[in-house]
């Protein structure tokens, strides 16, 4: 059977290039990178080598990119780290209702210890207003950490423009605001430049861009206050205790130049053929939306609401005929909850329920695109038929709204 594979934004496969720079680590480079003989050095360069690969990628020194074992690490670093080492400061964070889980659960894992966190709104595709932070931001705000793009919608948040408020906000305020993005969507599809965007702390990971899993990075910029997170070692300059997953580290290195070096082409590819998927969704199935921004979105991003249906009722069929989709997150696969992305941006848990995000990837073709949009008709026309719900009954939608 044909399989289609257009879930990459739950996690990318391997590529060629990478598992051939990962499999010499593996067999060969063995050493701890602790060490001081020679199986050591070379581990440690090989890692060294990695860190400069990662930084470029983001524009950032290698200094300042700590390896972590994923993404939610990153995150979870960011928001406890600034927290604990800040919080003689103040204890007011803000955040918005639309984070992955990673930084949702900390921020109330953070409540509960006695900080206060602001959850910002935003409009019906899933956009922060920036006047929203302005008036959220205290003189006792620590810390804002906004994603650059959203896992489930796509949407591109105006990172840039929301750090300049926060600089502004700075001049006037007794406490200093750091800024962090989790970028584990958008790096590797759009342009990710610390630099440029102003950012103290960004994470990234790496099975998002063609690299193993089980590996990430957080930028922190030099002279951010923030504790460790766990105690140990001395590795990672005594930032991250644990011995690094060397061959795994190496991957993500190679993985962050190939999608550094081909950022601009693997983004038209992705675009045009999200566009032509798009296209041939809501013009051959009725009662169907996009969700999130329709411009300002991840090039491999096109997700969708089907009304009167389930999403999980979809993803089965589709995966009966060969195809892999999700209908919002990984991390909430087999949660009988409406998406909490999908809830923020206004849409009544009824309709949140008939959700499907299909994301692309370096290897879909046309073909594959076309063969989705034909075998997703039909089944979206058989699950309508079995519904209890339609919308020719008034009683129904109004059970369906709630």
């Amino acid at each position: 059977m044909k399989r289609v594979y257009l879930d990459n934004a739950a996690t990318t496969p391997v590529a060629p290039e990478v598992l051939d720079e990962m499999v010499p680590v593996l067999a060969e480079h063995f050493g701890n990178p602790s060490s001081i003989y020679a199986e050591g050095r070379d581990a440690h360069r090989l890692l060294e080598d990695a860190r400069e690969k990662v930084a470029k990628a983001m524009n950032a020194e290698p200094s300042e990119v700590f390896f972590t074992g994923s993404g939610t690490e990153g995150d979870n670093w960011a928001l406890r780290g600034v927290a604990h080492k800040n919080a003689k400061k103040g204890k007011h964070i803000i955040t918005t209702a639309i984070e992955h889980h990673a930084i949702l659960h900390t921020a109330k894992r953070l409540e509960k210890e006695g900080f206060d966190v602001t959850y910002l709104p935003v409009d019906d595709k899933g956009r922060v207003n920036p006047e929203d932070l302005k008036k959220a931001l205290r003189d006792d705000t620590i810390l804002v950490s906004v994603m650059s793009a959203n896992n489930e919608v796509g949407t591109i948040e105006p990172i840039k423009e929301l750090v300049e408020i926060v600089k502004e906000h700075n001049k006037d305020s007794k406490t200093k605001t750091l800024f962090h993005t989790d970028a584990v969507q958008a790096f590797g599809n759009i342009p990710i430049d610390v630099k440029d965007l102003g950012v103290d702390l960004l994470s990234v990971s790496g099975h998002k861009i063609y690299g193993p899993k089980g590996v990430g990075a957080l930028y922190i910029k030099k002279g951010t206050p923030i504790e460790n997170l766990m105690e140990g070692g001395a590795q990672e300059k005594k930032r991250r205790p644990a011995t690094e997953n060397v061959a795994s580290i190496v991957g993500f290195g190679k993985a962050a130049e190939i999608a550094s070096e081909n950022l601009e082409e693997h983004a038209e590819h992705l675009t045009k053929l999200r566009d032509r998927l798009i296209k041939g969704v809501l013009t051959r199935i009725p009662d169907s939306e996009l969700t999130g921004d329709p411009v300002n979105r991840l090039p491999g991003n096109a997700s969708f609401i089907f009304d009167y249906i389930e999403g999980e009722g979809i993803l089965l069929s589709l995966d009966m005929v060969g195809v892999a989709g999700s209908s919002g997150s990984a991390c909430t696969s087999g949660s009988l909850d409406p998406s909490h992305v999908l809830l923020a941006l206004g849409l009544p848990a009824g309709r949140a329920h008939g959700s499907l995000r299909l994301t692309l990837g370096r290897d879909t073709t046309e073909e594959d695109v076309d063969y989705v949009v034909d075998q997703l008709v039909p089944i979206i026309e058989r699950l309508r038929a079995m519904s209890p719900l339609d919308k020719d009954h008034p009683i129904d939608q109004e059970v369906y709204d709630k």
